[in-house]
Parts: structure tokens; sequence; C-alpha cells
């Protein structure tokens, strides 16, 4: 039977001064304030579990719609928390070129194999003591047919743990889950990584990559 990840108390609000020491951190005590005051008149709220480890996989979905982008922005101003996220590489070169550079993105070629991009994130985590890469797991925010497991192959390359969240507009909650040790067995934990999200309310429904909206596996 699959067991899912330990759930904590959706009432548990997280702030940067919860995140223990070894977190990456970005920003000052002034974009923290904004962070917070963006996701306060913006009626959202980081829940959860507060991180502990210095190196990490982040992996976030439902991804529908580019108001994830924006929620997720706010929850890491407010946490104070530096999460490089890889994006495609086409960004680099449009009207955010400025904005995705100033987060210090990762581009994702999507001519390039998933080996060499795996080989490039295990580097990243290879050279820094403390440092977290984001990922979409469904890849699109058009109704993906399945997730893509590069993520996954990237944190078993490197040694890392996978920490995912949920981005939940039914609650308007971005949701920390707790930390998830990869077996290297995907067969068995994607199920689990997945459990999860079946039944949050995405930021556009009809864009719900159809693995969620699936019954969970038994």
């Amino acid at each position: 039977m699959t067991e899912p990840i330990v759930e904590t108390r959706r009432n548990s609000v997280i702030t940067a001064e919860m995140l223990g020491p070894e977190v990456p951190r970005r920003g000052t005590a002034l974009s923290q304030r904004f962070g917070e005051l963006w996701l306060r008149l913006s009626g959202w709220k980081v829940t959860g579990t507060p991180m502990m480890v210095p190196k990490a996989i982040f992996i976030g979905a439902p991804h529908t719609s580019n108001r994830d982008g924006f929620v997720a922005a706010a929850a890491t101003l407010a946490l104070r928390m530096r999460i490089t996220v890889m994006v495609k590489a086409e960004l680099f070169n449009g009207p955010l070129s400025g904005i995705v550079r100033w987060l210090g993105a990762m581009p994702v070629y999507r001519a390039g194999s998933r080996g060499g991009q795996v080989e490039q994130v295990a580097a990243r985590f290879a050279s820094e003591e403390s440092v977290y890469i984001g990922i979409a797991p469904e890849g699109t925010r058009h109704a993906s047919p399945a997730w893509k497991t590069g993520f996954y192959h990237m944190a078993i390359k490197a040694g890392v743990p996978i920490v995912p969240f949920i981005l939940d507009f039914g609650r308007k909650e971005l949701h920390m889950l707790p930390v998830f040790y990869p077996t290297g067995d995907l067969a068995a934990d994607l199920p689990r990584l997945m459990a999860p999200y079946h039944g949050i309310i995405p930021a556009d429904p009809s864009r719900l990559s159809l693995p969620l909206r699936e019954p969970p596996t038994p």
C-alpha cells in the first residue's frame, strides 16, 4: 500500500524566524516585510513544516497559471529564503529577463537531454554549502499528461532530499510538506509524493495535470 507523506497541521503558519540556520537566505528585513504585506493583502499565508536542511530540491504543484509564480515569489520574500528556480531558457530573453536573472534562475533547455540537466544540477549542489533548487514537476501549465521525473533523478544524483509544497488556491495557502528522502525506487516514491496534491484546488482547474485528476494510488 502507498503511504502518503505525513501531513502537518494546516493552520501552522511558517515565518522567516522559524526556519533553521542551514536554510539559504536572501533579502533584507525590508524585503521580508514587503513579502509579508504582499501575502496579507492577497489573502495568502505560508503554512506547514519549517525547513531545516541546507540543500534540497523543491517541487511545487499544482502549476496551472502564471499566478502560481507570484504567490511563490511573495512567499520566498516573506521567508527570506533563497530558491534557485529552473525555468525555460526562453524567459532569459523575454520581457521578464531582468526579474528572472535577479532571482538567480537556472535555464532549462528543452532540446537538451535530461541527463545533462541532472549533471548540471548535481554540480550546482556540489559547489555550494547551502542551496535550494525549485522545479515544477508538471513541466507546464497546460494539463500535463504526466509528471516529469527529472527532479527525482536530480535529487538522487546530488544526494539531497525533496521538499514538496502545495499551491492551494481554495485555502489560499502555500503549504510546505515535510522533507522527503527519496529511496531510489521511483515507482514507489512517486505516488507518495503525489498523494498530498490530490483534491487541491488549483488556480485554473481546467489545466490540472492528469495524474492529479485521478484517484490516488491505493
